[in-house]
C-alpha cells in the first residue's frame, strides 16, 4: 500500500493505471476508521480494481472549532487497518494541501437545493457546503470512476449527489449500508467520546429506529413519532435534536406513508456526543 501526501505525486501514481484501463474506486474518509470503514474498502474492491482511500479531517465543514480540535486522528491504527485491508493508496494531504491559502476561505458556494438547510444542514450551517467543497477537491485530484460513502451520512450522500449533478461530474456514486456493533449502535468515530453510561443510553437511538421500521405498516406516522420519541425521553443523558420520517429524495417530512424511500432519521446529544443514524423503511 502506497501512502501519499500531495496531489501531484496521487496524480502520477494514478495516470499510467488508467492508461492501463483500470477502474478507479475512492473512498473518502475523516480517518479514525472502523469497520464501517472496511465495509465500504471491501464493496470498492468489488466494483473496482484500484482502492484509493483519502484521510484527510476537513476544517470547512466543522461549524464547532472545538468538534474540530476533538476530532480522533489515530494514524498508526488507520494505515495498519487499511493495509490489512489490501486498500491500494492512502491520500493523506496536509490541510495546505488542500487549501492552499487556508485559513482564508475560498470561494465555494454551490446549489444543493433545499435539503441543504435540513435536519444537519439547520443544526450545522454551512456544514454541507464544506462537505461538498472538499468532496469535489478529491473527485478533482483521484478522478475516480465510482465514490463509496456510508448510509449513516444519509443527508450527506443526498447532498455529494446532488453536487455530482449539478456541476455534470463523471463518477458514480454509491451507498452502502450502515455497519452496526452488535447491539444496534451505529458505529461511529465519535462513539469513542461515549463514556460507559453514554454507550449505554445510546442504544436509544437505534431502538426507536428499528420501532419506526418494525411497525410502519401497523401505525400512522403520528403514532410512529409519538411512540418511537417515547422511547427516547424514557432515557437519561439524550437529548435529541430530531427524530422524523421523511421522503428520501427530498428530507421534507412526511404526513402520509409512501411506498418507496422513506427515511427515518434521528440526531441526538448523548453525554457531551452527538450522534445520527437513520433507517431507509422502503
Amino acid at each position: 500500500m502506497e501512502v501519499i501526501a500531495t496531489i501531484a505525486e496521487l496524480e502520477s501514481s494514478l495516470k499510467p493505471l488508467k492508461v492501463k484501463g483500470l477502474k478507479i474506486a475512492l473512498v473518502p474518509t475523516m480517518g479514525a476508521l472502523h469497520n464501517g470503514h472496511l465495509s465500504l474498502i471491501a464493496e470498492a474492491q468489488k466494483q473496482a480494481d484500484i482502492v484509493v482511500c483519502s484521510i484527510f479531517v476537513n476544517p470547512t465543514q466543522f461549524t464547532d472549532p472545538k468538534d474540530l480540535e476533538k476530532y480522533p486522528r489515530p494514524l498508526e491504527h488507520d494505515i495498519k487497518m487499511l493495509t490489512e485491508a489490501g486498500c491500494n493508496f492512502v491520500f493523506m494531504p496536509s490541510i495546505k494541501e488542500m487549501y492552499p491559502n487556508y485559513p482564508t476561505a475560498e470561494n465555494w458556494k454551490i446549489d444543493l437545493g433545499s435539503a441543504e438547510f435540513v435536519l444537519e444542514g439547520e443544526f450545522r450551517k454551512g456544514h454541507y457546503q464544506g462537505v461538498t467543497q472538499i468532496v469535489f477537491k478529491l473527485f478533482d485530484a483521484v478522478k475516480p470512476d465510482k465514490a463509496f460513502f456510508g448510509q449513516k451520512d444519509f443527508q450527506q450522500v443526498l447532498m455529494i449527489k446532488n453536487m455530482v449533478e449539478v456541476l455534470g461530474l463523471d463518477v458514480q456514486i454509491v451507498t452502502c449500508p450502515i455497519i452496526r456493533e452488535d447491539d444496534g449502535l451505529a458505529m461511529s468515530s465519535r462513539n469513542i467520546h461515549l463514556s460507559d453510561s453514554d454507550r449505554a443510553n445510546s442504544l436509544v437511538l437505534s431502538k426507536a429506529l428499528f420501532f419506526i421500521e418494525d411497525h410502519y405498516k401497523t401505525q400512522s406516522i403520528e403514532e410512529l413519532l409519538a411512540n418511537s420519541k417515547a422511547i427516547i425521553d424514557s432515557v437519561p443523558g439524550v437529548e435529541l435534536d430530531y427524530l422524523t420520517i421523511v421522503d428520501g429524495d427530498t428530507l421534507l417530512p412526511i404526513s402520509t406513508k409512501m411506498d418507496k424511500n422513506t427515511v427515518a432519521l434521528v440526531a441526538a446529544k448523548v453525554g457531551e456526543t452527538r450522534l445520527i443514524d437513520n433507517v431507509v423503511i422502503n
